[in-house]
């Protein structure tokens, strides 16, 4: 480590970063040992999704970004980043670990340098920093670097809050015009109809609806586990048959969000249905972006844009998607629009609360409406409204769906309907126009009206 590039700070300034980060130095132990297990890093280096994105990501820029350049690793886990970025050409790596791991990734580093020598490449390359990266003392171990990489992604992409840690070490540790990877996150929301999931989650809270389980009246237990299991996002892989529409985008730029961005957002909901039917909650995923800005690659270099889905339509990744499930499900036509909002707002469970107001309105109704007209529009027709609550951290795990290619694909299946305009020019290959649609019709009215007798029949 060059001394010229070493942050220095007063004593004051180490005691202010105390006071500011002690939520993060002292949250859940639990958290690192989980990932202290090779077994749980094993699980995301088998993702294939995940771990070739990062390693087209990272290599793919060697020439342009990487090389004769400081990185720093956050969170690195087993280390495979920091190892991608040795084979980009980096000078140097500082791998940051919080849990065990930061041990386990020196016996990969003390191989390179042994006779024979295992991953030869590596040796003297690769820094292992123990440390939590919010430690204050860290700011007079590890100098500026010109690229941060990590993978602190969760379950919609926010989970387990690790994005803070991420800003964070941009904050401190990253040189002005310098890289990302990834560089940013977009989560999807879009209103799903998932009859089977809703009815197993209502047959579950059901259970305390018996009035002699072995002689006691469970119902006082209804009500809480009804709000338990309706409030619990269930993780897991669904065809992308059940959504009614297309998804809202929320895009989070890691180069330039703020941390109190991170820990509070809206995102905005509208949504033009596709489908009548049932809306029986929310499914989200996201989308993950590696483009390093101009100003941070070699004169006269490009950058290689790599880009990762988690959607359902995508190939499956550990972290697969996730479905809310409303109370109460919304019945739509194809044609309306849901309108609303899902705000996101952190917790001390290294994750988020979400609660979600969704409005159906009419297509002429939400052209002229404002959200707060359309809010009471909602409160005067309270069927037109849900509300909802989710708790993020409070996760349940659904593993049925298995991507079977011979599943139905047509709306009905899933118990969507769509417009008889839009089945008929299925056929005729053209859009059908109003006045098309009522003749056909007409004249199947008037063929029936003509054969009585065989209707009868």
């Amino acid at each position: 480590m060059g001394d010229e590039s070493t942050t220095t700070t007063t004593s004051k300034d180490v005691v202010k970063q105390q006071r500011e980060d002690d939520d993060v130095l002292h949250r859940d132990p639990g958290y690192f040992q989980y990932y202290s297990q090779l077994q749980h890093q094993q699980n995301m280096l088998q993702d294939y999704v995940r771990t070739s994105a990062y390693h087209s990501a990272i290599t793919g820029n060697g020439p342009a970004l990487f090389r004769n350049r400081l990185v720093m690793d956050v969170g690195a886990g087993s280390g495979i980043l920091s190892y991608f970025a040795v084979q980009a050409g980096a000078q140097k790596v500082y791998a940051v670990e919080a849990s065990g791991m930061a041990q386990k990734m020196r016996h990969i580093l003390d191989a390179a340098k042994a006779k024979p020598a295992r991953n030869a490449y590596l040796a003297d390359r690769v820094d292992v920093v123990a440390s939590k990266i919010e430690e204050p003392s860290l700011l007079e171990k590890v100098p500026q670097v010109d690229v941060i990489i990590s993978e602190p992604i969760g379950v919609l992409l926010v989970h387990e809050r690790m994005l803070e840690s991420y800003v964070y070490a941009r904050d401190k540790f990253l040189k002005p015009g310098g890289a990302m990877l990834p560089s940013s996150g977009t989560i999807h929301l879009a209103p799903l109809s998932d009859g089977a999931l809703w009815n197993e989650t209502i047959t579950k809270a059901r259970f305390w609806q018996q009035d002699s389980f072995y002689g006691v009246d469970l119902n006082p237990y209804f009500a809480p586990s009804f709000n338990e299991y309706f409030s619990a996002p269930v993780v897991g892989c669904f065809s992308p048959h059940t959504l009614m529409s297309d998804s809202v985008p929320h895009e989070v730029d890691f180069h330039t969000v703020t941390m109190e961005e991170l820990k509070e957002f809206t995102i905005p909901i509208n949504w033009t249905i596709k489908y009548t039917g049932i809306m029986h909650g929310v499914a989200g995923w996201f989308d993950l972006g590696f483009v390093p800005p101009m100003s941070s690659l070699h004169s006269g270099a490009l950058p290689n844009a790599t880009y990762m889905s988690t959607s359902p339509a995508s190939p499956a990744t550990h972290w697969q998607q996730v479905r809310m499930l409303l109370q109460q499900p919304l019945a739509v036509n194809a044609g309306q629009v849901v309108r609303g909002q899902v705000h996101m707002k952190v917790n001390d469970q290294r994750s988020y609360d979400i609660t979600a107001t969704l409005i159906v309105l009419d297509a002429a109704e939400s052209a002229v409406l404002s959200d707060a007209q359309a809010m009471e529009v909602a409160e005067k027709q309270q069927s037109r409204m849900r509300t909802a609550v989710w708790l993020l951290h409070d996760q349940i795990y659904n593993y049925s769906y298995t991507g079977d290619p011979t599943e139905a694909t047509k709306p009905e299946a899933a118990n969507m309907y769509l417009p008889a305009e839009t089945l008929l020019a299925e056929s005729t290959g053209a859009p059908m126009d109003p006045q098309q649609m009522q003749s056909i019709l007409a004249n199947v009215f008037a063929g029936v009206q003509a054969q009585p007798e065989k209707m009868q029949e």
